[in-house]
């Protein structure tokens, strides 16, 4: 196949996959066509995993040790599209009103596609090659729901990788690092009961308004001055909530927020600190509250081994200076995370384009469009990675 015909079946793939987006857990039409086209392509094909996700299994040559370790390595895409209307007027626009790939998984999952095709065509390399089709990412459950389904016992891997492409950075760069590359993500939520009343008479009331306001303020301090300077953390206070009126002060204040952090440490201090604050503050004015923390993505940390064969296949794929090998940690979350806990692995971003309208718009926008112009490094990168992870005897 030429250069010419993978793009083209590259892209057909993804403006398929665009035009049927479906949200968390509710990828059917998404998994059948993929296990369609995967099982076209000689593929032996699991389906069922973590609901709507599959698993589809290439195995050549002997399948030695290689590089890996016993010769196995899984390659991970995301399937689900967020609830947001598609703005724009491309003729492979979302078919479902109020649903789009906002976030590129159509790209992702299409490049899998290609690595599989080039992998199954061209070989290669020896060993196994277990491509993940992952739901349910942008909540964070999909990755859970797949390993409670067996994932890694049933389909054993010594490695796992993936990619997210990136808007804001130079088409086709590849960047990583090992260690945290991408952010835990916990929400909070802080309750606070006063006592309400007539907006004429304060002095009647306990106002949890005034005790949310100073909760909020207060907790812009927790980063600054609870947190190491060698670690990296964010503090977001996100919605604030009454059930006054008018002329009544409220009875009732409900905070809630989203902290990033790179290590389990901080997170835990971060609990404890809102807590201490939460609770402290109300007691100062006479009002009680209660807080919920709850842990909603996983730190994506890359492993040492796995880094350095994904930065050898970026060297093989693009030119040097469109390789960064240790790109600063995103602050943003990935389900990613929680499959790198279970096995050696390594996340990969995938420069977009920088230019608004090239690229560079931004994921989650209404106006976000995957660039066609990586599809096909994103596939290189994945065969070199393969070939580099699984040589073939004598490679």
């Amino acid at each position: 196949m030429t250069a010419g015909d993978l793009g083209t079946r590259l892209r057909r793939w993804r403006h398929a996959l665009h035009e049927h987006p479906e949200t968390a857990f509710t990828e059917r039409w998404t998994s059948d066509y993929l296990a369609a086209e995967l099982e076209a392509l000689g593929l032996v094909v699991t389906r069922g995993l973590g609901g709507t996700g599959l698993v589809a299994t290439l195995r050549r040559g002997a399948g030695g040790a290689g590089a890996s370790g016993t010769g196995a390595i899984g390659l991970r895409a995301d399937m689900d599209a967020l609830p947001l209307h598609e703005r724009g007027d491309l003729p492979y626009r979302s078919r479902t009103d109020g649903v789009m790939h906002a976030c590129g998984h159509d790209g992702h999952m299409a490049m899998v596609l290609g690595a599989a095709h080039v992998l199954a065509t061209e070989g290669g390399f020896a060993g196994t090659v277990h491509l993940v089709l992952q739901p349910a990412e942008e909540p964070g459950r999909g990755a859970d729901a797949m390993i409670a389904d067996g994932l890694f016992e049933r389909f054993g891997m010594d490695m796992v990788f993936g990619i997210h492409n990136t808007p804001g950075h130079p088409a086709g760069r590849l960047s990583t690092r090992s260690g945290p590359v991408m952010a835990s993500e916990d929400n909070f939520e802080i309750r606070v009961t006063g006592r309400g009343g007539h907006a004429s008479q304060p002095q009647m009331v306990v106002d949890p308004l005034v005790v949310g306001a100073e909760i909020v303020l207060a907790l812009q301090t927790v980063v600054a001055r609870a947190v190491p300077p060698s670690e990296a953390a964010v503090l977001s206070c996100t919605e604030f909530v009454t059930d006054g009126a008018r002329n009544a002060i409220p009875g009732h204040v409900v905070v809630r927020g989203d902290t990033r952090s790179f290590s389990p440490a901080v997170q835990d201090l971060l609990d404890r600190r809102i807590r201490e604050v939460a609770h402290g503050i109300c007691a100062a004015h006479g009002a009680t509250c209660e807080v919920t923390y709850t842990h909603e993505f996983a730190p994506t940390v890359n492993h040492p081994d796995a880094t350095a064969l994904a930065v050898a296949a970026a060297r093989l794929t693009v030119p040097e200076d469109l390789v960064d090998a240790d790109v600063a940690p995103f602050m943003g979350s990935e389900d990613f995370g929680v499959l790198g806990r279970a096995v050696p692995g390594c996340f990969v971003f995938l420069g977009n384009g920088d230019e608004p309208g090239a690229g560079g718009n931004p994921l989650h926008s209404s106006d976000y469009t995957f660039n066609d112009d990586v599809l096909e490094t994103g596939v290189r990168f994945y065969a070199n990675l393969v070939r580099t992870a699984l040589p073939e005897a004598g490679a």
